[in-house]
């Protein structure tokens, strides 16, 4: 899970503080994936170099591939960075249903 705003291109990209989140799937390539994060003050250099500095899904497929970690899951999800949180809930609270459903035992937050 990431608070930078990723999206799939072509899909649906983040507006302002959009409070909800973006799913990715775990065959997305680097190169399919848009940071939405529109701030001046959002330094995007590190996700330009490496994507695994917001979004380490090759570290995690690594992990797995050792046998460090059991799998990775199918989807993953982004959230924008900077909106209220309190706003944020019900879309956490139904994300945390989803991850529940796919059994999903451990998540890493990457936060922007």
């Amino acid at each position: 899970m990431s608070s930078a705003g990723l999206v799939v291109r072509g899909e649906n990209p983040f507006r302002g503080r959009d409070p909800d989140y973006r799913t990715i799937p775990a065959d997305t390539k680097p190169e399919e994936l848009l940071v939405s994060h529109i701030s001046i003050n959002f330094d995007r250099t590190g996700f330009q170099e490496d994507w695994n500095v917001v979004f380490p899904l090759d570290r995690l497929n690594e992990l797995a591939a050792d046998g460090v970690i059991g799998s990775v899951a199918q989807t993953h999800y982004s959230f924008m960075g900077a909106t209220d949180p309190v706003q944020m809930e019900p879309y956490a609270r139904a994300l945390a249903g989803h991850l529940k459903h796919d059994q999903v035992d451990a998540a890493i937050l990457s936060p922007v």
